[in-house]
């Protein structure tokens, strides 16, 4: 009699797509969630159908009205009911395919939170004033955590208790920094693995302009501004 071998159990994985106006980019985002994860669409005011397109592919839409790249983050890691939760942006810049073994990693318990650093393929993927704001904080990060980071992407996978637990309050720009700094004064274990980033479908709210950018970087100094928070914040 053959033995009967059983593959373990899929992941119980959210993954939340901050959404303001990404009808373009969708379906192609919708269709690299693995299989088996749910997809939250936080839909933060769009006007070009954006959250009849995510309900019609099947993902389940958030609304949250007040707008915010940190808003629309916080709503879906609030609606998220998952074990882990991932992040990751809803312009097609990224794959959302990629954090599969992200979530391996934090299963396995090898990391606590794992962040894709952004490798940009392309002209235009990546404009150089969004990348020197980046670096900027990027080592301004490193003095005051001692992480040796190199960026501070969106995509990203933790445990949803975990995240919860870090209390953020930045509901701006400086929502994904503020993780990474609440996360290392918890002792986290931060791992860093290189992603690809493709030119993003329409105009970035953010790093689109040196306006939005600066906008983005002084939210960021803001929450480095921030004493640390070493207790009352478990992994």
């Amino acid at each position: 009699m053959k033995a009967v071998t059983t593959s373990p159990p899929s992941p119980d994985v959210d993954v939340v797509l901050p959404c303001l106006n990404e009808a373009d980019a969708l379906p192609w985002v919708l269709a690299r969630i693995p299989r088996g994860w749910r997809a939250l669409v936080v839909d933060n005011g769009s006007t070009d159908g954006s959250a009849d397109i995510a309900r019609a592919l099947g993902a389940t839409v958030v609304h949250e009205p007040r707008r915010g790249f940190g808003s629309a983050c916080h709503a879906g890691l609030a609606a998220a009911t998952a074990d882990v939760v991932c992040f990751c942006d809803c312009d097609a810049s990224l794959d959302p395919s990629l954090l599969a073994p992200f979530v391996g990693e934090v299963c396995a318990g090898e990391a606590d939170l794992v962040l894709g650093r952004r490798r940009p393929q392309g002209r235009g993927a990546w404009p150089p004033h969004a990348r020197v704001g980046n670096l900027a904080l990027a080592l301004i990060l490193r003095r005051r955590t001692g992480l040796r980071l190199h960026d501070l992407g969106p995509l990203r996978a933790a445990r949803r208790e975990g995240l919860l637990t870090l209390a953020l309050t930045d509901r701006r720009n400086g929502y994904p920094l503020q993780m990474v700094v609440r996360a290392a004064d918890a002792g986290w274990r931060i791992a860093e693995h290189d992603v690809p980033y493709l030119p993003r479908s329409g105009v970035s709210k953010v790093t689109g302009t040196w306006r939005g950018t600066w906008q983005a970087v002084r939210d960021m100094r803001r929450v480095l501004a921030e004493p640390p928070v070493r207790e009352g914040i478990p992994r």
